[in-house]
């Protein structure tokens, strides 16, 4: 909840798309995704424990391979409609944010959304499961997750969860970050979905670093960082008001 919290007030609702996908939603201290930072801007954050995060057992986990599309995003659509009916939620200043795993969850949400949320973030998400398979270094990851290259026969489920498959439905504004460094999720994902934002006249804006990698670690680079998240939704939900 934001400080200060008053029940008897609507507030706009963030949900924070984790990555991974296999890593656990923790209250860790961390100056980039902080929970108490996103709230601080005057937004109520839900943080599911959507299918592929750990401690719900194995098959919990193992859920979400080969299924990046599916049952995991139910979750996320399931958890924003249920926070959206508390009566202290406005639910027409809703938003998405995510990295890595939860970066590529928003780029799915924005053509997969049913006009439920007004902004997202997306941070060194995947945009196209093919040109990702072709540039990433990590392959023991994407031959396990997406269940092997496109070109085999059948060609994989997974490829049909790809986020550009579906952006001819994008209508949202959408804030994109990345980092020239990034060789799990290379920038040119980034690159693309924000080149697809701009043609489709999306009100978009790309924050790209070019001495960061996968994460945004340097102190000063963080302070942009923080900024720009708060300066998207503040222009997008009225948050902070």
């Amino acid at each position: 909840y934001p400080p200060f919290f008053n029940p008897e007030k609507k507030y706009p609702a963030l949900l924070y798309c984790q990555g991974g996908p296999q890593s656990t939603v923790s209250q860790f201290w961390s100056y980039r995704w902080n929970f108490q930072m996103m709230a601080a801007g005057n937004c109520i954050v839900v943080a599911p424990n959507r299918r592929g995060t750990p401690s719900f057992g194995q098959e919990w986990v193992d859920q979400i391979s080969g299924d990046y599309g599916g049952q995991n995003m139910q979750d996320y659509l399931s958890a924003i409609d249920a926070l959206a009916e508390e009566p202290y939620v406005d639910a027409d200043k809703l938003a998405a944010a995510g990295a890595s795993y939860g970066g590529y969850s928003v780029f799915w949400l924005a053509g997969n959304h049913d006009k439920r949320f007004k902004a997202f973030i997306s941070h060194c998400g995947i945009y196209d499961f093919y040109s990702m398979y072709g540039s990433t270094e990590e392959y023991f990851f994407v031959n396990h997750d997406y269940e092997g290259p496109f070109w085999k026969t059948p060609e994989p489920k997974s490829y049909t969860f790809s986020p550009h498959l579906f952006v001819k439905n994008w209508d949202t504004p959408i804030l994109i970050i990345s980092g020239a460094n990034d060789f799990r999720i290379p920038y040119t994902q980034s690159l693309e979905a924000f080149n697809a934002a701009q043609l489709l006249g999306i009100p978009s804006r790309l924050l790209f670093f070019p001495d960061e990698s996968h994460f945004v670690l340097k102190p000063q680079n963080s302070v942009l960082w923080q900024r720009e998240f708060a300066l998207w939704l503040e222009t997008w939900l009225n948050a902070g008001q």
